[in-house]
């Protein structure tokens, strides 16, 4: 049974799932190919390149914005060159920025992609995750109104059903964006019909969602495992003020997967990862008994002192 152990030990979020699948060898021109369907193409452009995190050669996978950010790349989410923004995780809201981040803070971010070897760190979180990114940019952007940023539920799943995926591939991403909105409108007491995605709707998250969702579907993998997901401690800056780790919304997304306790100060599972996480995941633990035939790492932005900030995937056989 061909079986993927998600080895999440520096956390999970969307921009690093995508970099570990290319690297375990899903194929990327299909991706690019695929996410055509959703014709938004005219709001980004991709990259994915191999960087080395302490020491580790993993790929980074970013989304860059085009229109509308004065041609910033922000490589995701915290990406913001020097942009304070709150990204994205901002789910809800909340954007958490990554603390870091925003607010004028200066970050210094890894963007490793760019630096690849510099560390820095920086919390943008998410990196590390990663993660992802997602990221509101929207707000972002200091300012800089884009039409994408307020993109409601509704538009999303009009936008993925008329993309004309396969089922499996319009099914998990409607699941995984589902839960992301059902979290925000109990943070936020407010009906679900009423979410506004200004972060999940921002073009990356869309991005880093369904691509995750078409390289899985491209593995045909049977059975997924993953390991507790570290969420990372301390706290961050976001929209409404210094929040804790982690994010509300992510959290919400988690309740019911194990945890795992970690030191390391900064978001390291941004919401996009934690539902990605809840709808791929059929069993947590450690790595199962089988036969490894590839591995994948994904490169998360920030860049940590003690631990390399990657998502490893690994693929194999379980005997039936």
């Amino acid at each position: 049974m061909k079986t993927l152990y998600i080895d999440c030990f520096s956390g999970i979020s969307g921009d690093m799932t995508i970099g570990a699948l290319i690297d375990l060898g899903a194929d990327p021109s299909v991706l690019k190919a695929e996410l055509s369907k959703l014709k938004l193409d005219s709001e980004y452009d991709l990259s994915w390149k191999k960087v080395v995190k302490n020491g580790i050669s993993s790929t980074k996978f970013d989304v860059h914005l085009k229109e509308l950010h004065d041609h910033h790349s922000h490589d995701h989410e915290h990406r913001h060159e020097g942009h304070s923004h709150d990204h994205e995780h901002r789910h809800e809201g909340h954007s958490h920025d990554h603390e870091h981040s925003h607010e004028g803070h200066s970050h210094s971010h890894d963007h490793e992609h760019s630096h690849e070897g510099h560390s820095h760190s920086h919390d943008h979180e998410h990196s590390h995750e990663g993660h992802s990114h997602s990221h509101d940019h929207k707000h972002g952007h200091e300012g800089h109104s884009h039409s994408h940023d307020h993109r409601h539920y509704a538009d999303i799943v009009q936008i993925i059903q008329e993309a004309g995926f396969n089922e499996n591939v319009e099914k998990l991403a409607l699941t995984i964006f589902e839960k992301i909105g059902r979290a925000e409108a109990k943070i936020h007491q407010i009906p679900f019909e009423s979410v506004h995605f200004h972060e999940v709707g921002a073009i990356d998250s869309i991005v880093d969602i369904v691509g995750t969702c078409i390289l899985m579907d491209q593995l045909q993998v049977s059975k997924v495992i993953s390991s507790p997901v570290p969420v990372g401690s301390g706290q961050m800056r976001m929209a409404h003020g210094i929040y804790p780790v982690p994010a509300p919304a992510a959290l919400e997304i988690l309740k019911g997967i194990p945890l795992r306790a970690t030191d390391q100060v900064g978001e390291l599972t941004t919401p996009t990862g934690a539902a990605i996480v809840a709808t791929l995941v059929d069993a947590y633990g450690t790595m199962p008994s089988f036969k490894v035939t590839d591995i994948g790492y994904g490169a998360g932005t920030k860049t940590f002192v003690h631990h390399p900030n990657v998502l490893r995937l690994i693929l194999g056989e379980i005997e039936e």
